[in-house]
């Protein structure tokens, strides 16, 4: 199949998962990891109607968003994710490309993106609106996996007005690797829970509107969890 018809494909399990769990397809976001292909095949997908692209590791971003310019022709329509773990030394940079990072796991972290979001607004290179980000959390408990403990999410959440640059738009997890998916079910649940649970109580500047949380194997799992974005690579590409 070429890429435009299994983004066909990925987009009609979407529809259906969203509306057998009562919600409109247009309600979820498919971000398109873009990791497994170079920059011809992300012009195919672009080309196709997917403009939200995701890579996990920051360097790969970097040089991804500088073929796909280049290839296209079109980078101010792409949306760019950085959807695995954001090292310190890598924020400057990365800030100048995405649209959202989902994987804050640490108060640091939001530290440092503040002083550099504030630096890139000194000189100008700074985008007009803060920087959005996610914050990552370990539903399944797996020692292996980024994310901060569901206990440890709430007292991040109590220090948002320390990061006026920082839009904390909500949460994101990944399924445990094994127990198939009634293990992923629950860890997406789980996350949609802790969700529910914080918003009431979040400062008023936080907004937890959005959940990213499925891959290939699970985003129909995660969409009857109430997932809000997806994260889809190998079944675009296979």
């Amino acid at each position: 199949m070429s890429i435009a018809e299994n983004l066909g494909r990925v987009r009609e399990q979407m529809a259906r998962a969203a509306e057998a769990s009562g919600r409109s397809p247009d309600e979820v976001t498919l971000v398109g990891v873009t990791k497994y292909v170079g920059a011809a095949e992300v012009a195919e997908l672009i080309a196709a109607g997917c403009v939200d692209l995701g890579e996990s590791r920051p360097q790969e971003l970097w040089n991804k968003a500088s073929e796909v310019a280049a290839a296209t022709g079109v980078s101010g329509a792409v949306r760019w994710h950085l959807v695995g773990h954001l090292q310190r030394n890598k924020v400057r940079r990365t800030l100048r490309l995405v649209e959202m990072i989902h994987s804050v796991d640490s108060q640091r972290l939001l530290e440092i993106i503040q002083r550099e979001a504030d630096s890139l607004s000194a000189t100008g290179e700074a985008t007009p609106g803060p920087v959005r980000v996610l914050l990552e959390v370990n539903t399944s408990g797996e020692s292996a996996k980024h994310g901060l403990a569901a206990n440890d999410v709430e007292p991040l959440l109590a220090a948002a007005d320390q990061f006026p640059r920082i839009a904390i738009c909500g949460l994101m997890t990944m399924a445990a690797l094994e127990g198939g998916p009634e293990i992923a079910a629950q860890n997406f649940a789980a996350l949609r829970e802790l969700r529910d649970r914080l918003r009431p109580r979040a400062p008023n500047r936080v907004r937890l509107d959005e959940l990213s949380m499925g891959m290939s194997g699970d985003f129909e799992a995660a969409i009857r969890e109430g997932a809000t974005i997806v994260r889809v690579g190998s079944a675009l590409w296979k």
